[in-house]
């Protein structure tokens, strides 16, 4: 019996132009894909750095690496809480791991993890931070194509940019992204403001770890976790400050980690929202499983991108379709 073999290596993408938030700009995105090899079976997964936990491409690609050894000891992924902490590296080698059991069993992933098949999803296209105008002129650019919007809000200026692409898109259904932008600021009075556009989901308004400052808040739109809930172990302070959360596996660790965090979330009451980073199809094809049944679906990553691999994700006026015979549905 061959031991399974790990490998990682680090792929540079262009982006579409540039992927706009508060924090800053990218126009291209460095991703790390994680490959299993036993015999003549091949697991991958890929994974997006998370930089506001300082994350960057090489440190996860260097702590995948540092698992080769317990992989080809026979480490499986139930190990990998124990041996990688949550976040991008964990990701990857859980993905791999999926493919690669998916493989060796002969059945799709949604199978092996005791999932209902998947159907196609209508997932999120996100506007960039922009000026009002440019908002405006992209919304309008993809109102006929996608009937759920994502924009990213900055504070100082947002109801004049949810206005301008409310103009822009006047039939799309809206969220917004504050990036943590309404630290210091009443985020009901500025929620208030966004009501007249039909706003339905307001994501990580405040700053993570300072969720406190949510305490008695009585928005008059739901408000969902991010950066504030990474997994399970997040959840007892979301509880009661939000009424959704993000769950994204590079955040969480994994497949594993979510499914687990997306049943405890529901026992709570939470809805859900199954976003990702920048990444290409690859990246979220775990994902396309794990947001099966979730309020939202922001999963546009390979949309953002100059290219995508191929046999990818197909994308009909915002609904995603994976490829046929593809082992994650």
């Amino acid at each position: 019996m061959t031991a399974t073999r790990l490998a990682a290596r680090i792929e540079r993408w262009p982006v579409a132009g540039a992927f706009v938030i508060a924090r800053g700009a990218k126009t291209e995105v460095d991703v790390v894909v994680a490959t299993l090899a036993d015999g003549d079976a091949r697991g991958r997964g890929e994974a997006t750095a998370i930089y506001y936990h300082g994350e960057t491409a090489e440190s996860v690609r260097d702590q995948i690496l540092s698992v080769a050894g317990a992989i080809a000891d026979g480490a499986s992924r139930a190990d990998l809480p124990q041996l990688l902490p949550r976040g991008a590296a964990r990701n990857a080698v859980d993905t791999a791991l999926w493919e690669l059991d998916s493989k060796r069993c002969g059945v799709p992933v949604w199978r092996l993890a005791g999932l209902a098949e998947p159907k196609p999803l209508v997932t999120a296209f996100t506007i960039s931070l922009g000026e009002p105008a440019k908002m405006e002129a992209d919304a309008r650019a993809v109102a006929g194509k996608y009937p759920l919007l994502k924009l990213k809000l900055a504070g100082e200026g947002d109801v004049e940019r949810v206005a301008a692409v409310r103009r822009g898109a006047p039939a799309a259904r809206l969220v917004v992204d504050a990036n943590e932008a309404w630290t210091g600021r009443d985020v009901a009075a500025e929620a208030a403001t966004l009501l007249p556009f039909g706003v339905e989901l307001i994501e990580q308004p405040v700053k993570a770890g300072e969720d406190h400052l949510l305490d008695g808040v009585k928005s008059p739109i739901p408000l969902c976790a991010d950066e504030s809930c990474q997994d399970r172990a997040d959840l007892a302070r979301c509880v009661g400050r939000y009424a959704a959360i993000n769950v994204k596996l590079d955040k969480a660790g994994g497949l594993s980690e979510a499914l687990a965090l997306i049943r405890e979330a529901r026992a709570q009451k939470l809805k859900l929202m199954v976003g990702c980073m920048l990444s290409t199809s690859l990246g979220v094809a775990p994902a396309f499983l794990a947001a099966q049944g979730a309020e939202w679906a922001d999963l546009d990553g390979p949309l953002l991108l100059a290219h995508d691999r191929p046999d990818g994700f197909t994308f009909e006026r915002g609904r995603m379709f994976n490829a046929p015979g593809s082992l994650w549905g």
